[in-house]
């Protein structure tokens, strides 16, 4: 009692809490059985509708309140449906009357004779259209037979707007509960229709006066109801249905909201066929209650779906734009025109395009307006790359670039950028060298990298380095090498921010010097060896001011390739030389995906990849035999490594299988046109004594590691160690040499020693020794089988 007087003077948030503790009222009063409170609760919230002191709060209320009556509606369908229950089974979903017992029928019965018995009008039709459903319970026809009656009912409400909700909600519970009685929904629409003049009327006026609203307000509270009653209307409706409604919206004078939810009801390929009739109709609409840019608006999201006949496309354009470029007000203008940019970009080509795109700046720039509608211009540039993916077209539109000036807020400046370098990455097929878009590209870059800063989160700048390394990627000025170097050179000082971006300019640097000797076919010219060594000299700036130590190592030893490829000896040393200077600045731990790792197992890899190159660069005549290895060898030495790690030893025993390979004479692999140490030396007896003399020092060091590892709790790393190095000096060592066939047995009685060797890969390495003995010149391997051991775990 007394809900409506609590809710007077409520606020809005107060009110729609107050409706949603209304709505859980009534589903405790259901729960516990008080089935009259809960019909009350709801009775006096249906009250509410006729209520509309505050006239623009009426559609929400509206909301609110059907909420609660269509709680009601289920909770009283379904119990009723679990009367029908019978020995526990329920009822199929299209049964008939006959199914129902009697007792759910009278039920269901004494429901609908207690609504009958509410005094007033309007809570008597919402509380009966919301359990319309449960007309099913009764006979077949209690659906087909209540829908004109509640539509006549509500003739008799005498307020327009309470009366156009009150059939939007009979329409929908219509739809929800017998769709294929489409009849009464055209019965519902067309008592609108003749009812509609009532809005002029001097009770409506009044009370408009009274709550200072303006018509063309008032009148939006409409679109809601007449938007849905529409819908239902034109839910699979054939297109004869929207000739009937353009006649009965032409006898009401062409009244301009009515139009507006035609076009938003219909199927947008209706609309469109008859464009230009729309277009008549919209003229000769009374533009005092709502304006006519929304008709066009509404009429363009139409045309945004759905083609116009082809020979009326331009016409509907140019009737459209007159109307838009008139709009006083910049907020109305880029409304419409935004709708209407996507109809000109679908249909026309670039002087269209750039005609509107020139007549939004004009509109938006004056006073700043355009500070107030970055969501309509942001939606402006998509569509125009939605339909332009030919990029020397778009930036030849005179008006593009001064377009993207508008965006002077730096955030949205730069999600804008960042669509259009992603529309180019994805539909730019073929790489470009065209200048128009390599200097519009470049300024859309430049701003994108501009913004990064402090506060920049590294996903962002990940994403801002993809995109302009994709825009990187595509440009290729053919033949012309020196153009190719000169737009990286610029690049690179563009994007110096952007740690990614340099990464990429250095492998575009060096893929550019290896197709430089690709076409050369690997005979440098001095022009070419020029080109080349400045390629080389890029790189060797351009690294150092990286911040990953690993990126700088990989990229050190990658370019040194790259310039031993093209036989740039003195600067291939100085690529490797700092490599070797850097390896002593990795730290111990290192953030990989935003995670800290030990860098050992990253430095490991490098370190083998480094050996595998070391091979084939030739000694510098001026620093001795091997002084790469061994200035790597002291580096190595001097690092601190971590206690319980055996990296050392197996970087040393990395460096055998490289002195190893060394000590051939012909190396298994060369670089074309770079003599190796192979031919340098050709197997001097001196270059051989200094490779072993290096051998038994790093043999030293390694012996000397496994004595530390003679402690209970390292034992197990020993034997592995000790087999591993076995499996070395196996499969790399001269083992006719006494002193490394007794080091060899040593390692294995020593692998086994505590019995934490691995039996099985030690009988397939004995298994491999016994098979290797009877190939030719092999047969020390017998007798190496016969002092190699097996012993059991027992």
């Amino acid at each position: 009692q007394g809900s409506q007087k609590e809710l007077l003077n409520l606020t809005q948030q107060d009110y729609m809490n107050r409706i949603e503790e209304l709505n859980q009222s009534l589903k405790d009063a259901w729960s516990s059985d008080q089935k009259v409170k809960a019909l009350k609760i709801v009775i006096q919230c249906s009250k509410l509708l006729s209520d509309t002191t505050v006239i623009q709060f009426y559609p929400s209320k509206f909301v609110l309140i059907t909420d609660i009556l269509d709680t009601f509606g289920k909770l009283v369908y379904e119990r009723i449906l679990s009367m029908c229950m019978d020995n526990r089974v329920s009822l199929p979903d299209n049964f008939s009357p006959e199914c129902v017992n009697d007792t759910a029928k009278e039920t269901c019965l004494n429901w609908f004779f207690k609504i009958a018995s509410i005094r007033e009008l309007i809570p008597r039709f919402y509380v009966e259209a919301a359990i319309l459903k449960c007309n099913k319970f009764l006979s077949k026809t209690g659906i087909s037979e209540c829908l004109p009656r509640l539509t006549s009912m509500i003739r008799g409400i005498g307020d327009p707007l309470v009366a156009v909700y009150a059939r939007a909600y009979l329409c929908r519970v219509g739809m929800e509960v017998a769709p294929q009685l489409k009849e009464s929904l055209n019965k519902n629409f067309f008592d609108f229709l003749l009812t509609f003049k009532q809005i002029h009327g001097d009770t409506v006026q009044n009370q408009l006066v009274v709550q200072c609203v303006e018509i063309p307000l008032y009148l939006t509270l409409y679109s809601p109801a007449i938007d849905w009653i529409l819908q239902c209307i034109a839910y699979r409706a054939p297109e004869v249905l929207l000739t009937e409604m353009m006649e009965r919206c032409k006898k009401l004078g062409n009244n301009a909201l009515l139009l507006n939810s035609v076009m938003s009801a219909f199927r947008a390929e209706f609309i469109a066929a008859r464009s230009m009739d729309f277009i008549g109709m919209i003229k000769e609409c009374d533009e005092s209650g709502f304006p006519k840019h929304l008709l066009f608006r509404s009429l363009g999201l139409n045309l945004a779906l759905a083609d116009p006949p082809e020979n009326g496309r331009l016409q509907i354009l140019n009737e459209a734009w007159k109307v838009i470029t008139k709009l006083k007000n910049p907020q109305d203008y880029i409304n419409c025109a935004e709708v209407w940019v996507e109809y000109t970009c679908r249909h026309f080509k670039k002087r269209e395009v750039n005609t509107v795109l020139a007549d939004v700046i004009k509109h938006m720039t004056p006073d700043r307006a355009f500070e107030d509608a970055y969501p309509q211009l942001q939606s402006i540039i998509h569509k125009v790359i939605t339909y332009i993916h030919d990029f020397s077209l778009l930036f030849s539109v005179e008006k593009f670039l001064p377009f993207l000036d508008m965006f002077q807020k730096e955030n949205v400046r730069v999600e804008v950028c960042k669509c259009i370098m992603e529309s180019f990455i994805k539909h730019q097929q073929e790489s470009t060298k065209d200048p128009v878009i390599l200097n519009a590209l470049l300024h859309i870059c430049k701003t994108m990298h501009d913004s990064v800063n402090a506060l920049t989160l590294e996903d962002e700048k990940r994403m801002l380095a993809a995109l302009i390394n994709g825009f990187i990627k595509m440009v290729s000025f053919g033949r012309d090498f020196e153009q190719q170097l000169s737009f990286y050179v610029e690049a690179r000082s563009m994007f110096c921010n952007l740690e990614p971006v340099l990464v990429q300019l250095i492998h575009s640097v060096n893929q550019l010097a290896m197709e430089t000797r690709k076409v050369m076919k690997g005979n440098h010219s001095r022009k070419t060896a020029a080109f080349v060594r400045a390629c080389v000299a890029f790189c060797f700036i351009t690294i150092p001011s990286l911040s990953s130590i690993f990126t700088r190592l990989n990229l050190y030893l990658h370019s040194g390739q790259v310039a031993l490829a093209n036989q740039c000896l003195s600067q291939a040393d100085a690529f490797f030389k700092a490599a070797v200077s850097l390896v002593p600045e990795v730290p111990k731990m290192i953030s990989v995906d935003g995670k800290m790792r030990p860098s050992d197992a990253f430095l490991l890899e490098f370190l083998c990849n480094f050996f595998s190159t070391l091979l084939v660069v030739p000694d510098h005549p001026e620093q001795g035999v091997l002084f790469l290895v061994r200035g790597l060898l002291n580096v190595i030495q001097d690092y601190t490594w971590e206690d319980n790690s055996d990296d050392k030893v197996r970087i040393y025993t990395n460096v055998l299988h490289l002195l190893s390979a060394m000590t051939q004479e012909a190396y298994i692999y060369h670089v074309d046109k770079v003599d190796s140490n192979d031919n340098l030396y050709g197997g001097d007896s001196k270059f051989l004594a200094e490779v072993n003399k290096l051998c038994e020092t790093v043999i030293a060091q390694i012996l000397d590691h496994l004595k530390t590892l003679g402690k209970e709790e390292t034992l197990k790393r020993q034997s592995q160690l000790a087999l591993y190095f076995f499996n070395t000096i196996l499969a790399h060592g001269d083992l006719r040499n006494n002193k490394l066939n007794q080091l060899s047995v040593n390692l294995w009685n020593l692998a086994q020693k505590h019995g934490f060797a691995d039996t099985k890969t030690m009988v397939k390495t004995l298994e491999y020794i016994k098979r290797r003995s009877k190939q030719p010149e092999m047969s020390h391997f017998t007798d190496l089988a016969l002092r190699l051991p097996l012993q059991s775990r027992t």
